[in-house]
C-alpha cells in the first residue's frame, strides 16, 4: 500500500547555516539536518557567502532531514523554502554559476551608491517600496555586482544573467538549474529588493531605473503558498516545491500571527518584530519598515511593519570568535549570570550602523560606562541585555505608529532559549514573553505554507489550533528601574552616533 503523503519538508536557508526540517501534521519536527557556511569578510564592511556552498548544503541536509524522520520521498507532500533576505546572488542563466559571491544582507559597501540615490528626496522610493533607503536592501546590491564584474550590465541587458535572494537561487537549481529552472521569488522575498511596488505586487520600472537593473535580470513574483514547480533528481525527484517566505515572515507565519495586531519577535543573526497590520499597509512614522507579511494563492496580500535590529545572535558569535571570551555560544549564559547586573556598562552593537528605528549608517559598535570593577561577565550580560534593549526600541516604534500596544510578546529563535535573557526582557519592556513549545518556527511557517498549497493543512484556522505555549516570563522590574536602564540605554546609542563621515 503507498504512504500517505503527510509530512512537510522546510529548508530554512538561514544567514550562518541551512536547515532541513520534516514537520508531521500536528505541527510537530520529526527529523532535521543542518550545515554551516563560512562567513566570508574581504574587507571592513563586506559580508559575503559562496552560494554554491549553500547549494551544496542545501541538497545534503535534505537528505540528513529525511533519514532522521526515517521517511521515504513518497511520504512527504511538499517542500517549503524560507531564506535570508536581501542577500543578492546574480548567476549565468547557462552554467547555474554565480559571477560573484553572494552579498550579504549585513553588508554596507554599497554606502556611496546609495547616498547618490539619496540625493534630493531621500524618501522618494519608500513612498511605493515602504523602505528606507539603505544598503540593507538588494538594490543597491544588484546594481554594484553589475557595475563591477567585467560585462555584467551587458549580460544582464541581454538576458544571459538572473538575480536572486536565495529563495530564487535554491528553487532554480532544484527545479532543474539551466535544464529549465523556474525562476521566481515570493512577495515578502520580493519586498526587500527596493525594487518592488507594494500596491501593484510587481516590479516597477520607476524603481528599476533609478538604478539601471534590467528587468530580466529578475524573478516573477508569486504568492507565499503555491506550486512552484518540482524537484528535479536527489531523493526528493518529483515532490512539489509549494511555500516561500522570507524568513522573519516564516516565522511569523509559524507562530500563528496571521491578523491584524498580532506579532513575533525572533532573535537569530539578527532581531526582528513583524507585526501584521491586515490587508491594508499602514506607512510608519517612527523608523519601522512597511512590507509584506504573506499572500496565499490568490487571496489577498497582508502587510506588516517590521522593526530590525542588525546584531543579535552574531553578537553572541563576535564574543566568541572575535574576543575570545567564550569557547561556545552557549556559555553566554552561564557567564551573563554569574555577575548581578551589567556594572553598569551599556553596549551599542552598531558594527554595520543601525536599523530601525534610527537608520544611521555613520553609528558603530560602542561599549560606555567600563571601570576597572568591569570583567568578561559584565560585558557578557552588556552584549545579552543590547538584544532586549534594541527590541525595547522597536516596540517603542509600534506603539507610535499602530493604535494598540502590545499585550505580549511571542518570541523565537536560537536567543529565545536563554531564559536570562527572555526574563530580562519582560523586565525591560514590562509586557510578558511567550515563548511556543516549538520554537523553530521559522521552518515551520515555511512548511504551513507548502502544507496549505497541498492540501495537508486546510486553512490558517487549522494552522492557528496548532500552536502551544511553552514559556512565560512575566515583568518582575519596578517602573522606575525601567526607566532609568532605558535612559543610559539611549545615552549610550547617542555616544555610538557620528563615528563615520
Amino acid at each position: 500500500m503507498p504512504v500517505q503523503p503527510s509530512h512537510v519538508l522546510a529548508i530554512d536557508q538561514g544567514t550562518t547555516s541551512t536547515r532541513a526540517i520534516v514537520v508531521d501534521r500536528s505541527g510537530t519536527p520529526v527529523g532535521s539536518g543542518q550545515l554551516e557556511h563560512r562567513q566570508i569578510f574581504p574587507e571592513a564592511g563586506w559580508v559575503e557567502h559562496d552560494a554554491h556552498e549553500i547549494l551544496r548544503n542545501a541538497r545534503a541536509v535534505l537528505g540528513q532531514a529525511l533519514g532522521d524522520a526515517h521517511l521515504s520521498r513518497e511520504a512527504i507532500a511538499a517542500i517549503g523554502i524560507t531564506n535570508q533576505r536581501e542577500t543578492t546572488v546574480v548567476w549565468d542563466r547557462s552554467t547555474g554559476r554565480a559571477i560573484h559571491p553572494a552579498i550579504v544582507w549585513q553588508d554596507t559597501r554599497t554606502q556611496d551608491l546609495v547616498d547618490r540615490v539619496a540625493a534630493g528626496d531621500p524618501d522618494r522610493l519608500r513612498r511605493s517600496t515602504g523602505l528606507p533607503l539603505a544598503t540593507y536592501f538588494s538594490a543597491s546590491k544588484i546594481a554594484w555586482i553589475l557595475d563591477t564584474v567585467p560585462g555584467a550590465r551587458d549580460r544582464a541587458r541581454a538576458g544571459e544573467l538572473a538575480f536572486g535572494t536565495t529563495d530564487s537561487w535554491l528553487v532554480w537549481h532544484l527545479t532543474g538549474g539551466p535544464a529549465g529552472g523556474v525562476h521566481v521569488t515570493d512577495v515578502t522575498n520580493a519586498s526587500r529588493t527596493l525594487l518592488m511596488d507594494l500596491a501593484t505586487l510587481d516590479w516597477s520600472s520607476e524603481l528599476l531605473a533609478h538604478w539601471d537593473i534590467p528587468r530580466s535580470l529578475l524573478p516573477e513574483i508569486r504568492s507565499s503558498s503555491e506550486v512552484y514547480g518540482h524537484v528535479v533528481g536527489g531523493p526528493l525527484d518529483g515532490v512539489p516545491i509549494a511555500g516561500i517566505l522570507g524568513d522573519q515572515q516564516a516565522a511569523t507565519f509559524g507562530q500563528s500571527a496571521f491578523g491584524p495586531g498580532e506579532s513575533k519577535q525572533t532573535y537569530g543573526t539578527g532581531a526582528f518584530l513583524i507585526v501584521n497590520t491586515g490587508t491594508t499597509p499602514v506607512r510608519s512614522t517612527a523608523g519601522l519598515i512597511t512590507t509584506l507579511a504573506y499572500r496565499l494563492g490568490t487571496g489577498p496580500a497582508s502587510y506588516a511593519l517590521e522593526g530590525s535590529v542588525a546584531v543579535a545572535g552574531s553578537l553572541v558569535q563576535w564574543l566568541r570568535d572575535s574576543l575570545g571570551i567564550i569557547r561556545t555560544s552557549a556559555e553566554v549564559e552561564e557567564l551573563a549570570t554569574s555577575v548581578e547586573d551589567s556594572g553598569d556598562a551599556y553596549f551599542v552593537p552598531a558594527f554595520s550602523g543601525l536599523y530601525a528605528p534610527y537608520w544611521r549608517a555613520d553609528a558603530r559598535g560602542t561599549i560606555v560606562g567600563l571601570t576597572r570593577f568591569s570583567t568578561k561577565a559584565h560585558i557578557a550580560r552588556a552584549a545579552l541585555e543590547a538584544t532586549a534593549f534594541q527590541t525595547w526600541d522597536v516596540i517603542d516604534a509600534v506603539r507610535r505608529d499602530a493604535a494598540a500596544p502590545l499585550a505580549e510578546l511571542r518570541v523565537d529563535g536560537g536567543m529565545s532559549v536563554n531564559d536570562r535573557l527572555m526574563q530580562f526582557q519582560a523586565d525591560i519592556l514590562g509586557i510578558p514573553v511567550v515563548r511556543p513549545a516549538v520554537i523553530e518556527t521559522t521552518a515551520l511557517g515555511a512548511a504551513y505554507a507548502a502544507g496549505l498549497a497541498v492540501g495537508v493543512w486546510s486553512d490558517l484556522e487549522e494552522l492557528r489550533g496548532l500552536w502551544r505555549e511553552g514559556a512565560r516570563w512575566e515583568p518582575g522590574i519596578s517602573a522606575d528601574e525601567r526607566s532609568r536602564r532605558l535612559a543610559r540605554w539611549h545615552r549610550a546609542i547617542d555616544r555610538s552616533l557620528d563615528w563615520v563621515e
